[in-house]
């Protein structure tokens, strides 16, 4: 899977793209992330990328022309551009995902979808967002991962990214993984428990020391149940719908 990042702050990956999974996934080549700065892309000393709304109001928007350019040299005439006009169906490969407040909130299934994707591009937003002209040319996507407003659009794009390209295949040490965290089967995961078995009077629940796969299963079960019950309701409402 290859990544582009079109950003004001290419420098804020650097630690995000230096570590754990994900490093490992770079090393393995099966992800590899490319940050474009957009600044430049701008053509004046100061590199402007911002300017005021038109019609007044608070704040700055991101100009058209530097994130325009930018688009242009990821998808040059010849190139494989993205699903043009943002919505519409395509056979094309790339999806360009705008961070941002008003986009379709992010989840599980989301992150999946996106996982089979060869090319992702993430336009980070700053300020009051971007230039809706932008939006109309070049965006597929546009994503939310909360009802709640940053600074910014490069940390929203560091939670798609680490949530997509963890279920990219190789990238988990465990596929078998996958099948059992949060939110599979619209289900919260179940409690676990590592040695030692008894720590300052807490014990680990017997049937986890049982051997019995059967019964394990079954208690890892019910607890997602209950904790999903508990914490998530919504969750299990969405499960029924579902016939699950």
């Amino acid at each position: 899977m290859l990544i582009h990042i079109l950003t004001l702050f290419p420098g804020m990956f650097d630690s995000f793209l230096a570590h754990s999974i994900l490093k490992r996934a770079l090393e393995k080549g099966l992800v590899e992330v490319r940050t474009v700065d957009l600044r430049a892309y701008t053509r004046d000393r100061h590199k402007t990328c911002d300017d005021r709304p038109f019609g007044g109001g608070p704040g700055m928007v991101l100009k058209p022309e530097p994130i325009f350019e930018a688009f242009e040299d990821l998808f040059p005439p010849k190139a494989d551009p993205p699903r043009a006009g943002g919505r519409k169906k395509s056979s094309k490969k790339t999806r360009v995902i705008h961070l941002t407040p008003q986009g379709k909130r992010f989840d599980h299934a989301m992150a999946k979808e996106l996982a089979k994707e060869k090319h992702l591009v993430f336009l980070c937003g700053h300020y009051e967002g971007v230039d809706e002209r932008v939006v109309d040319k070049w965006v597929t996507d546009e994503l939310s991962i909360g009802d709640y407003v940053l600074t910014q659009g490069e940390l929203p794009a560091m939670v798609v990214i680490d949530a997509v390209t963890r279920l990219v295949p190789g990238v988990l040490g465990s596929e078998e993984s996958k099948a059992f965290e949060s939110f599979t089967g619209n289900l919260l995961e179940y409690p676990h428990y590592t040695r030692p078995a008894v720590y300052r009077g807490l014990k680990v629940p017997e049937v986890l020391l049982s051997g019995n796969h059967q019964k394990i299963a079954e208690w890892r079960q019910e607890e997602a149940l209950k904790r999903t019950k508990a914490r998530r309701p919504d969750l299990l409402k969405r499960r029924k719908k579902r016939g699950k």
